[in-house]
């Protein structure tokens, strides 16, 4: 789902599955010149989901959780082929980025499920901290929605122990997460989500706020846009190449659902709680599911 860009090599990386193929998953690295240099096979079970990456200056992340292929669901007519699976493993994996799987090492976590990853870095005591919004279960159910609301976290994963310690960052639903995208791979300390209805109502109805987290003081500021909006995923835009980690602009898509229209909304990530710095009305809707990465023109 996600390639990641290493800021200080400019390379992408990715972690790649294909529903067909239930016993290993691909790391694959494209150079910033865009040659694929590195396609390592992972073994794995099940057919996991695996939705996002992460990077750190010696490992990749892989995050190997109980949603698999699920055959049951492919029989019943179901368009998305996954499902939870209570008898798989959850683990996390530190791939060595310049050795292959041999060197692997897997860390046990809690049952749990990970769409999007804000971003790892190697601590100095040699364990890798990952941010994350997890999700104590995900499609257990049939139904749309999500059968619990996801919750920021801080996982310490130590590769002598092969555990993974959570931290409850804000329990508050959320989804999203971004950092200033040059910081990725590396420590970081303001972290951006969207909020996420409580009920976990896949309309997003109700979920009418951005947050702003810094992870240096555990502090969380909100940006509320008001009745009638819903929120897309808002990214970054540093002021200038050397600005600081939170000086710049957050741009994003808020859908006015009263008109249906969208609002491309340009906010100043240190005046956060302030009125936007400039709004482009656009006369249709661009549904607040799909979200990626701005790249500027040059």
């Amino acid at each position: 789902g996600h390639p990641h860009r290493d800021p200080l090599t400019g390379e992408h990386h990715a972690v790649a599955y294909e529903g067909g193929v239930r016993d290993a998953v691909r790391h694959v690295v494209v150079s910033a010149a865009g040659k694929v240099v590195r396609d390592t096979p992972i073994a794995v079970e099940h057919g996991p989901c695996i939705h996002d990456c992460a990077l750190t200056a010696r490992f990749a992340v892989v995050l190997d959780l109980p949603v698999t292929f699920s055959m049951r669901a492919v029989l019943g007519g179901h368009l998305f082929p996954f499902r939870w699976n209570r008898a798989h493993r959850a683990r996390v994996g530190l791939l060595p980025r310049h050795g292959d799987a041999t060197g692997m090492v897997w860390c046990d976590v809690e049952p749990c499920f990970v769409f999007h990853v804000a971003n790892a870095f190697d601590g100095e005591d040699g364990r890798v901290v990952l941010d994350v919004i997890a999700y104590p279960a995900m499609f257990v159910s049939g139904g749309s929605g999500l059968d619990a609301p996801g919750r920021f976290e801080r996982w310490t994963v130590d590769p002598a122990t092969r555990r993974v310690d959570r931290r409850l960052v804000d329990r508050t639903p959320q989804e999203f997460p971004r950092i200033d995208e040059r910081r990725f791979g590396q420590s970081h300390r303001y972290a951006y989500a969207v909020s996420v209805p409580p009920d976990g109502d896949p309309q997003l109805a109700g979920a009418t706020r951005l947050y702003k987290h810094d992870l240096r003081t555990g502090s969380r500021r909100a940006h509320d846009f008001g009745d009638d909006r819903l929120l897309g995923e808002f990214v970054l835009v540093p002021a200038t190449a050397d600005a600081g980690e939170d000086e710049g602009w957050l741009v994003g898509f808020v859908i006015d659902t009263a008109d249906e229209a969208t609002d491309f909304v340009i906010l100043d990530a240190r005046s956060f709680e302030a009125a936007p710095v400039a709004t482009v009305r656009l006369p249709h809707r661009i549904p607040p599911g799909f979200h990626g990465n701005w790249f500027p023109a040059a």
